[in-house]
C-alpha cells in the first residue's frame, strides 16, 4: 500500500522519485526542512520506504545511499529519444532567442532611461539660454572694443605671472649648482646617473624657461644668463 502523499513516507518517496539520483539521508532533510520534517523522521521514512520495497539503497561503509526505484520508469526507445534531443535543440533555439530579446529590452530601458525628462530638458533649455545670451553680451562689447579685464586684474595677473617665471629661473640655477657638484667625481656619466635617479630635465618633457620668459610683460623681461 502506497503511503499517504502528506504523511512524512508519502513526503519522501514523492522527493525521492522526482529527484532520481543517489541520496543521503543528510540532503533529503535539509532539502525537507520546508516541510517541518526533521532529521530523525526522515531517516525513519527512507528506512521504512527500502524495507518496504519502495525504494532501493545501497551501504556503503556506515553510510546508506538512496535511490528511486528504476522499475517504476519508463525507459524512451531510440526513437523517442532522437525526438527528445531534437526537441530539447528546438528549446534551447528558443531560449537563445528569448535571451537575445531581454537584452535588447534592457538596453532599450536604460536608454530611456538616461534621456531627460520632459521638465529636464526645459530647465536645461532656459539655462542655455541664459549662457548665451551671456555670451553673446561678452561678444558685443569685445567688438566694441571694451576691455573685460580690469587694469587691476591684468596687473595681478602679470605680477603672478613673473613670479613664478622668477622661481622658476632661480631654482632651475640651484638644481644646477648642485647636480654639477653631484657628478663632478662621479664614475657615471651625468645622463647614466640621471636616469638611474630618474630626473627629467625641462626639455625632457617639452617645457623651455626661455620660452615661457618671453611671455613676461613688457619691462619684467631679464637678458639670458642675468
Amino acid at each position: 500500500m502506497a503511503p499517504k502523499s502528506d504523511s512524512a513516507e508519502g513526503i519522501v518517496l514523492n522527493f525521492v522519485n522526482e529527484q532520481n539520483r543517489p541520496l543521503n539521508s543528510q540532503g533529503v532533510a535539509d532539502f525537507l526542512q520546508k516541510f517541518n520534517l526533521k532529521k530523525t523522521a526522515v531517516q525513519k521514512a527512507l528506512d521504512n520506504l527500502a524495507e518496504g520495497g519502495k525504494i532501493t539503497f545501497k551501504e556503503y561503509g556506515k553510510q546508506k545511499i538512496y535511490l528511486a526505484r528504476q522499475d517504476q520508469f519508463e525507459i524512451p526507445n531510440t526513437e523517442e529519444l532522437n525526438q527528445m534531443k531534437e526537441e530539447n535543440a528546438r528549446l534551447q533555439e528558443m531560449l537563445e532567442e528569448q535571451k537575445k530579446s531581454n537584452s535588447q529590452l534592457e538596453g532599450d530601458i536604460k536608454s530611456l532611461q538616461s534621456n531627460l525628462t520632459l521638465d529636464e530638458i526645459q530647465s536645461k533649455d532656459v539655462q542655455l539660454r541664459k549662457q548665451v545670451k551671456e555670451l553673446e553680451e561678452k561678444l558685443t562689447k569685445l567688438r566694441e572694443g571694451v576691455t573685460l579685464v580690469s587694469p587691476e586684474e591684468r596687473k595681478l595677473v602679470e605680477k603672478t605671472f613673473s613670479d613664478a617665471i622668477s622661481h622658476w629661473r632661480k631654482r632651475k640655477r640651484m638644481f644646477k649648482d648642485v647636480w654639477d657638484t653631484i657628478t663632478e667625481n662621479s664614475p657615471k656619466t651625468p645622463n647614466e646617473f640621471k636616469e638611474e635617479l630618474g630626473i627629467e630635465y625641462d626639455e625632457d618633457i617639452g617645457v623651455s624657461l626661455q620660452t615661457y620668459a618671453t611671455l613676461m610683460p613688457h619691462g619684467n623681461k631679464r637678458l639670458r644668463g642675468k
